[in-house]
């Protein structure tokens, strides 16, 4: 999905989003390389896909599901990794990505269905619109998605009119700003928003409206070492060891609330957090 971020004459992109991936995947320096791996760029889709089905990122999504599976929208579907493991845990899934690449859209996630015999049903079109009758779905997922949202309480309204009351909407590492004024820092530091610029972010207090401005719900954020989805490629291990260098003690002596600690305290522009919304 396209982002909104505006841009400078010297900053104007020169690649499609496919295009910036695949720069990426190919890179010579194998740090892009391990960038690409760990965003599941790499590799045939289907391949990606299972490697995301079975990561810790996606057993603490699962553990945001309801049950038992029904209908679900993997909105700003991508490649299609989330709709695999929706599908691959019981969801009759509907994806829906404009992007038609076959690395990074639309044609990739019908090959996985295509390959895996899953139920995936993919469907191209904007976020903002979506053909889907009222309360038709139980569960909405977007992973990465709502910050490249046109419009971001559109998108939000959408998400939430397609799904059923008591329905559960997961949107997952979502970046986030402090202040509006971050936002330059944070596009200045991502790897391919300078090649494709299709990046953008939010601040809590802007996600927080769009997701509560259709009615009554019940938000839930997750800060960015709340929950193994934020944290992973990393772990909460690694952050831990890092902490205990600062504070001179052994990693075992780091007590689980400095954790909280390090999120109140983060500022860092683009930071991932996660909400679910239950209508």
């Amino acid at each position: 999905m396209a982002g909104i971020a505006d841009m400078t004459e010297e900053t104007q992109p020169t690649m499609t989003w496919e295009e910036a991936v695949r720069w990426l995947v190919e890179h010579p320096d194998p740090a892009n390389r391990a960038l690409a791996h760990a965003c599941y760029f790499d590799g045939e889709a289907l391949e990606a896909a299972i490697r995301f089905a079975d990561s810790p990122e996606w057993g603490g999504v699962r553990a945001l599901l309801p049950a038992p599976p029904g209908r679900a929208l993997d909105l700003g579907a991508g490649r299609g990794i989330s709709s695999f493991a929706l599908a691959r845990d019981g969801w009759d899934v509907v994806a829906v990505e404009p992007d038609a690449s076959g690395l990074v859209g639309a044609a990739a996630i019908e090959e996985i269905a295509r390959i895996a015999d899953l139920p995936i049903e993919v469907q191209g079109g904007k976020a903002e619109a979506l053909p889907f009758e009222d309360g038709h779905f139980d569960v909405v997922h977007c992973r990465q998605a709502l910050h490249h949202a046109a419009d971001l309480k559109q998108m939000c309204a959408e998400a939430l009119r397609v799904l059923r009351p008591g329905g559960t909407f997961i949107a997952t590492r979502e970046h986030v700003l402090t202040r509006r004024s971050d936002l330059q820092a944070f596009l200045d530091s991502h790897p391919l928003h300078a090649l494709y610029g299709g990046e953008n972010a939010y601040t809590l207090e802007e996600y927080r409206a769009a997701l509560s401005a259709p009615g009554p719900a019940s938000v839930t954020l997750l800060s960015p070492y709340a929950s193994v989805i934020n944290v992973f490629p990393a772990s909460h291990e690694e952050e831990r060891t890092r902490l205990a260098r600062i504070a001179g003690v052994r990693p075992e002596e780091v007590p689980d609330f400095a954790f909280r600690i390090r999120d109140h305290f983060d500022s860092a522009p683009g930071r991932l957090y996660s909400f679910v919304v239950v209508k």
